[in-house]
């Protein structure tokens, strides 16, 4: 059970400007302290927690904002005895650094791997935007007005996302978030490397199409870390367009025209991202992200017509007919059954694997990511992955495209 942090000066500065209504603009809780649980509140696990202050009919409140892996979760309480408390539950978790702006000023307060807290103050110079509105638009990523957003023709020239690509807009920020949450834990980890000037971390869109996650990832995380991206696809106007597109922007990114299974980089990839691939595409960007030994990997299935296809032509185990007689629950038991095989091949490689929500796109109704964090010889890899594995090729008749890629 968590309890509170000492009631040290800085922790005391960090609590007083966060309950100051007055003058808070936005507190930010995020990542998790070395060898600790991850942060949970209301029984969910936590990866990072955003407070700011908003005008009631019932009066002046803090929101809550907490996110989890697939979702965010919103509670507003009243200032006083209400947002004292629920602030304090705040700081009882262990989260790793605090950002906090106010009008005057900006805290910075990070837990050093020994459990010590470290402040940091800056004064804030120019106006603030105190906007006290309940719905007021809701925070993003990636602005509309981005000069990614507009490059890629997502916004128009007034910086308005276009009514035709508000649906790419929400995948790309979904992503984004996505992708933010899980590098950001796994740097904190030491399962990712941090990266520097002179060795940045290197990404790779195996897929890439037009680039556009490739692009808005770049967009993101280079005002945070030192980041290269290289782009994969099997067409070469794919790569004109997308050189075009980052001298445009003036970034510094490369694209390789290849097929997934076949493409040679120069320098082998931290992260690997294969959003939306075909069948099993998917399936050959999980092979080279384990062939490269990837530390970070998110991969949104598209199809999974290979495993149909297998299911179609094999008897069906008892008592599971039910589940393969009738073409549409077949079809959905496919994506299943695909998915779960991948999922514990990776952890029989060594990853830690998540399945969570992610917005469909045009091309398919599928929304699921499998992310997975290499962890050699940690929790849920080695022989009972494998063994769960064997069990379910012998009970459903079944050849992933995956395990015969990993076996060779």
């Amino acid at each position: 059970m968590s309890t509170a942090p000492a009631p040290t000066d800085e922790w005391a500065r960090v609590r007083d400007a966060v309950l100051d209504a007055d003058h808070l603009v936005r507190a930010l809780a995020s990542g998790r302290r070395k060898g600790q649980p991850v942060p949970t509140l209301d029984g969910r696990e936590v990866r990072r927690a955003e407070v700011r202050v908003v005008d009631l009919k019932a009066g002046r409140h803090l929101q809550v904002t907490t996110y989890d892996a697939t979702q965010a979760h919103t509670a507003n309480h009243l200032v006083g005895e209400a947002a004292a408390s629920a602030v304090d539950a705040l700081l009882a978790q262990p989260f790793a650094n605090w950002h906090v702006d106010t009008s005057a000023e900006t805290l910075q307060l990070r837990v050093t791997k020994k459990g010590v807290p470290m402040l940091h103050a800056s004064a804030r110079s120019g106006e603030t935007d105190l906007s006290r509105e309940h719905d007021r638009p809701k925070d993003r990523l990636l602005a509309e007005d981005h000069p990614v957003l507009r490059a890629l023709g997502i916004s128009d020239a007034q910086g308005r996302v276009k009514p035709s690509r508000q649906a790419k807009y929400r995948q790309v920020e979904e992503f984004v978030r996505l992708l933010d949450a899980s590098l950001t834990e796994a740097i904190e980890q030491g399962h990712v490397r941090t990266p520097t000037s002179d060795d940045p971390l290197r990404i790779v869109d195996l897929g890439c199409g037009n680039a556009y996650l490739t692009f808005a990832a770049h967009a993101y995380l280079s005002d945070r870390m030192p980041v290269r991206m290289t782009g994969v696809d099997v067409k070469q106007q794919s790569a004109d367009h997308n050189s075009a597109v980052a001298g445009g922007l003036g970034i510094e990114a490369d694209f390789v025209v290849g097929s997934i299974a076949d493409a040679t980089l120069e320098r082998t990839p931290d992260v690997v991202l294969a959003l939306h691939a075909c069948d099993t595409a998917t399936d050959d960007a999980l092979a080279r992200a384990v062939e490269w030994e990837a530390a970070l990997v998110l991969a949104a299935p598209c199809c999974h017509h290979d495993i149909a296809a297998q299911l179609r032509a094999t008897e069906t185990p008892e008592p599971y007919a039910m589940l393969t007689r009738h073409g549409i629950l077949r079809e959905r038991f496919a994506d299943t059954l695909t998915d779960a095989l991948r999922a514990t091949l990776l952890r029989r490689e060594g990853y830690r694997v998540d399945v969570v929500e992610f917005v469909e796109s045009a091309h398919t109704p599928r929304n699921t990511l499998l992310r997975a964090v290499r962890t050699p010889g940690g929790a849920g890899s080695g022989e009972g992955a494998a063994r769960e594995y064997d069990e379910l090729l012998a009970a459903w008749g079944v050849h992933p495209r995956l395990g015969e890629l990993l076996d060779r």
